[in-house]
């Protein structure tokens, strides 16, 4: 009997202190990810905007001469640093490569306060150019950071050479089929994110239920936040970012694009924000990227549509080789 309720103890003794020993090595980041580094030298770009002082954290990759610059865009559960791979196949070809994170992302400033919206990210990442001496830029963007990009395109046309678009949002208006939602909306969903819960929703529609180092690597900066002790402005930042992919819709205007402009898309993905709270009587069928990128590149006057069969919104991780592809034919 003795020997059973040890061995019970033991059990359970080391089980709490296998426990304590995995939450002493969980990463545990605050709002500007100070300990977590990136692929490439970070800096700052201080400005004001909206009575307050922000800092814009970027990484820049000087061109060769006579090369262009490429200006990548993040999407909204990301960072700038995802871009490593993307950065070093487009330096190793001579291009320049700025790499900022969005105000209320990555390393730069988590307002308490700020209008979210992709012009007023356009203006500041504007303003990121003529810091850095550049008056003209290829604007590439994943994600929201296509919406962004296409924004940018479409208010600073005489400062984009081209547009390059892999699976962006925006490419249908959901405010149309889906109801809006207050940020307080967001905010409750963001505290109640576990890392188990990002892993699978990612697990789930980005990789087609597949899973590996690379993707875990992708969701470290999500673990050391939720476990951080700044999390609850980072959630209400991640929740303050929502509003712009349903009010700064982009779909109406691909028509106004005056540069050439190249779609990537992986058919797979079905990414719809919004879907889960329809407006009554909706039946359309949101995030048909296998239909969506016929019709988006038939608007745009100068439009290239590169499809990816079988991958869905990360074709960039899930299949670098096949979109390293197209990517030749573009740059």
């Amino acid at each position: 009997m003795r020997t059973w309720i040890y061995t019970v103890f033991t059990v359970f003794l080391f089980g709490l202190t296998a426990s304590a020993s995995a939450d002493d090595h969980a990463p545990k980041y605050d709002a500007r990810l100070s300990g977590y580094s990136y692929p490439f030298e970070v800096h700052t770009f201080e400005f004001d905007s909206q009575r307050q002082k922000l800092e814009m954290a970027y990484m820049h990759l000087p061109a060769e001469e006579g090369q262009p610059t490429v200006l990548l865009l993040h999407g909204k559960n990301f960072a700038a640093d995802y871009w490593e791979k993307t950065a070093n196949y487009l330096h190793d070809k001579g291009y320049g490569v700025l790499m900022p994170d969005q105000i209320g992302f990555g390393k730069s400033s988590k307002p308490e306060h700020y209008q979210f919206s992709f012009e007023a990210l356009a203006n500041n990442t504007k303003g990121l150019l003529a810091s850095q001496g550049l008056d003209k830029v290829i604007v590439m963007g994943h994600s929201m950071g296509g919406m962004l990009a296409t924004r940018f395109a479409l208010n600073h046309a005489d400062m984009v050479e081209k547009l390059v678009l892999v699976n962006p949002v925006g490419l249908e208006d959901y405010l149309r089929y889906v109801q809006y939602k207050d940020p307080a909306f967001f905010y409750e969903k963001e505290q109640g994110k576990t890392i188990d819960k990002v892993r699978t929703y990612q697990k789930k529609n980005y990789y087609d239920g597949k899973w590996s180092e690379d993707y875990e690597a992708l969701i470290k900066i999500h673990e050391g936040w939720i476990n951080g002790d700044d999390w609850d402005l980072v959630a209400w930042n991640n929740a303050l970012t929502y509003d712009m992919i349903f009010t700064g819709n982009v779909s109406n205007e691909f028509d106004q694009l005056t540069v050439p402009t190249h779609l990537i898309l992986g058919t797979r993905d079905t990414t719809g924000p919004g879907r889960g709270w329809k407006k009554e009587g909706v039946d359309y069928q949101l995030g048909r990227y296998d239909q969506l990128g016929e019709t988006v590149v038939e608007q745009i006057p100068d439009g290239h549509l590169y499809e990816l069969e079988g991958l869905g919104h990360m074709p960039q991780f899930e299949a670098f080789d096949r979109y390293r592809e197209h990517l030749d034919k573009i740059f």
